[in-house]
């Protein structure tokens, strides 16, 4: 039941997360933090969820990455700035 109540705020944290990316990079830390600790000896539990989210965390930013258009800044002569596909 502890642990559950400790996992409460970080899945709640996803929730507060503003763009795709940091969704797709908070799920991954947690998805890796989560697998490593499971996947850890008794006494390195801590050592695999760290190493985990940080795996998990790096993917979640990959795949965003690679999902997204990749979307250039142009601005107007008045200084405007828009976003649009790059060519």
């Amino acid at each position: 039941m502890n642990k559950i109540l400790l996992m409460l705020p970080l899945a709640a944290s996803l929730a507060a997360c503003e763009t795709t990316t940091d969704q797709n990079v908070t799920t991954g830390a947690l998805t890796g933090a989560a697998v490593g600790a499971i996947a850890s000896d008794d006494g390195d539990k801590f050592e695999g969820a760290v190493l985990g989210g940080a795996a998990g965390a790096a993917v979640g930013s990959l795949v965003s990455a690679a999902n997204q258009p990749k979307q250039c800044i142009y601005r107007y002569s008045n200084g405007a700035t828009y976003r649009a596909p790059c060519p």
